[in-house]
């Protein structure tokens, strides 16, 4: 009962700004202070949100989205993963990793993009190796801290079991540093729906990112809104079932535990 009380509360307390969001944006559009041209009303959105849902054409459009974004965060997160294991396990790969790491992790990686198209085209290879590019970073460094957080008792005992020394990374160290790979594949998740959508308003054909650039072109304000709300609410819903994926997974952990 608790743990219900305490997910009901907290939806609640989610809900109550975009609640005010929503109240505002109809305020300034019933009372005129934005005109219909730069702000409709959010009726008008949503009447054309869920037209938009059930064309076929905008479906298609939003599985582009959806299938660049899943490929970049899946090689994401086994590069990320991989690569942080690697540099806890090898002084070597610690050491040439941690200053690239340095160097590169604050880079702006959408000065990375004119680079990806000019060798990868303009096709779904380019906006998935930006998408790659920023969410790895996330997962490396998580990775990495975590695997290196664990504590050396638990390697020690199971290499005293006859453990090899990759057996109990994989078996012992990765799994007790799961909450922390876990929590870096969550933020690069979120930040993955921001590139792969951005990419699509820079350079594409189709897209949820095109659409919203071309209805801006246009001067279509309310289908510009479409493709903006459902980004959002596509974000909204994998991070929930990414909450859900990783309760499961640590279930037993002592910080998921009430």
């Amino acid at each position: 009962m608790r743990a219900q009380s305490g997910i009901a509360s907290a939806v609640l307390i989610g809900a109550l700004p975009i609640a005010l969001i929503f109240g505002l944006w109809h305020v300034l559009a019933a009372t005129g202070m934005a005109p219909p041209s730069l702000l409709p009303a959010p009726s008008a959105v949503a009447a054309r949100l869920l037209q938009q849902w059930s064309s076929p054409a905008y479906l298609e459009h939003a599985a582009s989205t959806l299938l660049r974004l899943f490929a970049g965060f899946g090689i994401a997160v086994i590069a990320g993963i991989a690569i942080g294991v690697a540099a806890t396990a090898s002084r070597r790969v610690g050491a040439t990793v941690t200053p690239l790491v340095r160097v590169l992790a604050p880079v702006p990686k959408i000065a990375l993009y004119p680079a990806f198209i000019l060798t990868l085209g303009f096709g779904d290879a380019s906006k998935i190796a930006l998408v790659v590019a920023d969410a790895v970073f996330p997962i490396l460094l998580a990775t990495a801290q975590g695997t290196a957080a664990v504590e050396p008792k638990l390697t020690w005992s199971a290499q005293a079991a006859g453990a090899s020394r990759w057996r109990c990374l994989l078996t012992v160290v990765l799994p007790a540093a799961l909450p922390s790979v876990l929590t870096g594949c969550r933020i690069g998740l979120v930040i993955s729906c921001i590139v792969v959508f951005l990419a699509e308003m820079i350079t594409s054909t189709d897209g949820l990112g095109h659409l919203l650039v071309r209805a801006a072109r246009n001067f279509q304000t309310v289908d510009m809104f479409v493709p903006l709300i459902t980004i959002s609410l596509l974000g909204l819903l994998l991070n929930a079932g990414f909450n859900a994926v990783r309760r499961r997974l640590l279930a037993g952990f002592p910080e998921t535990t009430e």
